[in-house]
């Protein structure tokens, strides 16, 4: 196992095995829900024509629709989206809207560059 390993007071250790600033002074993520792996910033998925972030799979799965996507299988543990028959571009997404990681939201923005936009949440609301 690669990483840094932590001994917190008690003498417990924990590994972090992508250390940042943040990792180390703190033990869990602020926003769960978001983005994050711990110690990282978290990030929301921004709908860029309306400027509207993304919070349910309701919103996302109505601006896919609107863009051309279309539900796929639900079968297994994800949710998927392909745009047509014929092509190969497909996006899955786990189940449960608040296991999404930087990765789905990164998935979702390179098929659709135009339109997604990965953010800070905190520079949302800085003038």
């Amino acid at each position: 196992m690669s990483g840094v390993w932590i001994f917190d007071k008690k003498g417990v250790a924990r590994l972090i095995t992508h250390p940042t600033k943040e990792a180390f002074e703190e033990k869990e993520p602020k926003q769960p829900g978001t983005a994050t792996a711990p110690g990282a910033r978290p990030r929301v998925l921004v709908y860029l024509p309306c400027n509207q972030v993304i919070c349910s799979y309701a919103e996302l799965e109505q601006r896919l629709t609107e863009l051309g996507w279309t539900r796929y299988r639900t079968d297994s543990d994800l949710i998927q989206f392909h745009r047509s028959d014929t092509s190969s571009h497909l996006i899955s997404l786990p189940k449960n809207f608040a296991n999404f990681k930087h990765f789905h939201l990164y998935d979702i923005v390179v098929k659709n560059r135009s339109f997604f936009q990965v953010r800070d949440p905190a520079a949302l609301y800085q003038p």
